[in-house]
């Protein structure tokens, strides 16, 4: 049908030829169903799409969200089916079931409806969004139907144990008693444990989750996942399958099940399919006992959430030229700092893969890689053979490096061998854990940096949040008190004019208003005027007023510009900035 919906349009005037192609290309790279291509690039809506099958093929069509469907109805065909087709059963009179495609020229579907059924089948059209949000409605979302199907086959096994007595027991042993290995381990390996973790695994990735954490407490065993930095609440599963579900994701990370005193720490890498493409997904897995067993932590490392142009991740016009014209100098130091999750790897990665050329020699220390880039050396630190950043560093010095990126300066011996690299002739990339760029000077000076080396060696200094952008789907203007925005940092003439907005909350952002996040950022460019306080041992505050007074954009005025720009709500920006 895809090729015939895309001529009726043509030739009924609502696309030129010229959109049907752009679509084609669109469904080529993407894939999915024309129409639907279509909706989304905006060349046509539901309804139009619909109204031309109607009158095509002389169907009748529905607008399914005025129409109420009778369960039984509904049980008459299984989710599977349904969801296999895009169909709904909407209506049955005497020998004859009503159902809503979106292809009704679909006679497969139709004939294996009516073997199942023993019904005739008569079909209208709807749209393929329509019908989908049918779908979920009536027969639950496709997330709670694959969990519903896990649980139950959970509580097959649960009632296995349960008969099963002691020897196989999931109850978390004593301190004392020996941990039954072979128990955990076979356990870890029952089918519906396997489904279950692979159905938290899938689900992160497509809630665009950061991080899944696994937490056991002494009547509770639950799981979450944080969404654009923020925690929520996904499921519950039994308490008795804590050991089984912990093991299952040690055995995929290769750690020691029968370890349970000590954190371990590991990598789980699988293949998952998601929107038809096949995606190579790194979890990076952190196992920690706490007083009712251990807590699991898992970091999803996607490629695709990886934004190497510098351009996108958030900068101020202004801002970003400062640090792009840091970075290409040939030699010094450039530090990046913030809290931990706050972009800093991602900015750092943005750094080097602009810099990667055949000619340059880029060496990284990091704890631990995150990702892998082509034609950049990275070396894995492993403290507990002597590799840390300081060692790593010695030895890069005699690689013939031109650019050197350490993951992080946290004692005397890495900051100074990393400024000494800096005045040396090579370009020194690092963070720091600070809240602001001016602060930075003073860490490097109680580390026992001497201000002069300080002063000489470090270029930029670059502080950075993030905060959750409104989602697009639903996103609405919203009243803010002129003072509150005073109060905020706009100037007062200023307040009665700007237009703040927020999300409503949709599907498409989980009822949160936010999607997806973007970075504050405060660069503090090291002109003469700092390096002359610096060498004098000024203050963090003495350096902040100086820094604004030569243009910095601080984090707070970062937040307002992303205010005037409607990218996020004051609430966020008031969480992650002081004025």
């Amino acid at each position: 049908m895809s090729s015939k919906i895309g001529d009726l349009l043509v030739k009924e005037s609502l696309i030129s030829q010229q959109q049907l192609k752009e679509a084609l290309e669109h469904q080529r790279v993407n894939g999915g169903r024309l129409g639907n291509c279509l909706i989304k690039l905006g060349f046509v809506t539901d309804d139009e799409i619909t109204a031309i099958l109607s009158r095509q093929y002389g169907v009748p069509s529905i607008n399914l969200s005025f129409f109420d469907v009778d369960p039984s109805v509904v049980k008459l065909i299984p989710v599977e089916t349904a969801q296999k087709y895009q169909i709904l059963p909407l209506s049955r009179v005497g020998s004859t079931l009503t159902i809503a495609m979106i292809d009704p020229t679909n006679v497969f579907a139709m004939d294996d409806i009516k073997f199942m059924t023993g019904f005739n089948i008569e079909p209208v059209v709807a749209s393929e969004t329509a019908i989908r949000e049918a779908i979920d409605k009536y027969y639950g979302t496709t997330h709670a139907i694959e969990l519903k199907k896990v649980m139950e086959d959970i509580a097959v096994v649960d009632n296995k144990l349960m008969e099963a007595g002691d020897d196989t027991s999931l109850e978390l042993a004593a301190e004392e008693e020996a941990i039954d290995l072979e128990g955990l381990e076979q356990a870890a390996e029952e089918a519906p444990i396997i489904k279950l973790v692979n159905l938290i695994l899938s689900n992160s990735l497509k809630r665009g989750a950061s991080d899944i954490h696994i937490e056991p407490y002494e009547k509770e065993f639950r799981v979450r996942f944080r969404i654009d930095g923020v925690l929520c609440s996904i499921m519950n599963p039994p308490l008795k399958l804590r050991d089984a579900i912990i093991s299952r994701i040690k055995i995929m990370a290769k750690l020691d099940i029968s370890e349970k005193r000590l954190p371990q720490d590991g990598r789980i890498k699988i293949k998952m399919k998601n929107d038809g493409k096949i995606k190579d997904l790194d979890f990076r897995v952190s196992v920690l006992p706490t007083l009712y067993g251990e807590k699991v932590v898992m970091r999803l490392l996607d490629k695709d959430n990886l934004m190497l142009d510098m351009t996108r991740l958030g900068f101020e016009t202004e801002s970003l030229k400062k640090f792009e014209a840091a970075i290409l100098k040939p030699y010094g130091m450039v530090l990046v700092t913030g809290p931990t999750g706050s972009g800093k790897t991602n900015t750092l990665y943005s750094s080097i893969a602009q810099l990667n050329k055949i000619d340059t020699n880029i060496m990284t220390a990091e704890d631990p890689v995150e990702f892998n880039l082509p034609g950049i050396n990275q070396v894995q630190m492993k403290e507990q053979i002597g590799l840390n950043f300081a060692a790593a560093l010695r030895s890069f010095l005699r690689q013939d490096p031109n650019i050197i990126l350490v993951g992080e300066i946290r004692d005397f011996e890495t900051a100074e061998i990393a400024i000494k690299a800096a005045l040396t002739g090579h370009l020194v990339l690092s963070t720091l854990h600070t809240n602001d760029a001016p602060s930075t000077i003073s860490r490097l000076m109680n580390m026992g940096i001497e201000p002069f080396l300080v002063a000489t060696s470090v270029h930029l200094i670059c502080a950075q949040r993030l905060i959750r952008r409104v989602c697009k789907d639903c996103k609405e203007e919203h009243s803010t008190p002129a003072q509150a925005l005073v109060d905020a940092g706009f100037a007062p003439a200023e307040a009665k004019r700007i237009v703040m907005y927020r999300g409503k909350g949709c599907s498409t952002c989980n009822g949160t208003g936010y999607k997806g996040r973007v970075g504050l950022y405060e660069v503090m460019e090291i002109n003469d005027d700092l390096r002359e306080l610096i060498l004098i041992g000024a203050s963090s505050l003495e350096l902040k007023k100086k820094a604004i007074e030569n243009g910095m954009i601080t984090l707070r005025a970062s937040g307002l510009q992303k205010l005037r720009d409607g990218v996020t709500t004051m609430e966020e920006v008031l969480r992650e900035t002081v004025k």
